[in-house]
């Protein structure tokens, strides 16, 4: 089964979730019903100190990953068939304690509120089964002139 990233944008460069982007994360998110899923293994690159992952690794999984399920749910709510550009307008990360790097990580986000245009979303980031950091953010999409338009 491709990841939404794959599925939709199989030539996108993104730091965190671009396919194409080599030394990226490439974060692969899945559909689960209402919410939108990963698993991402850390590398020892993304140490923040003995064992530990980076904060700003933490906060491009939540941000990525979150705007993926913004850009599936607006998809779905439109009834279009490929996902919109969407950008982050504003997210907020908490990490609510340190994220061990030896284990598989898993990401859950849904969407709390939406328009037509924008959505706000919800996330969180585990290992062990047990809450690390979570993020709120808001995500909207874009219009024709703006950077980001169809970049996927």
């Amino acid at each position: 089964m491709l990841s939404l990233q794959e599925a939709y944008a199989p030539n996108n460069c993104c730091f965190g979730c671009g396919p194409k982007n080599e030394k990226g994360l490439r974060i692969k998110s899945f559909a689960q019903g209402e919410e939108v899923v990963a698993v991402w293994e850390p590398q020892a690159h993304h140490l923040a100190f003995e064992h530990m992952l980076s904060g700003g690794i933490c906060g491009a999984l939540l941000d990525c990953h979150s705007n993926w399920t913004a850009a599936y749910h607006l998809m779905k709510r439109r009834g279009e068939e490929t996902p919109p550009c969407t950008v982050t307008a504003e997210y907020a990360v908490k990490l609510l304690k340190p994220t061990p790097m030896n284990v598989l990580l898993h990401l859950s986000a849904h969407v709390i509120e939406a328009t037509d245009k924008k959505a706000i979303v919800q996330a969180s980031l585990k290992a062990n089964g047990e809450v690390t950091a979570t993020c709120l953010g808001t995500f909207v999409a874009v219009k024709e002139g703006h950077p980001a338009y169809h970049r996927w």
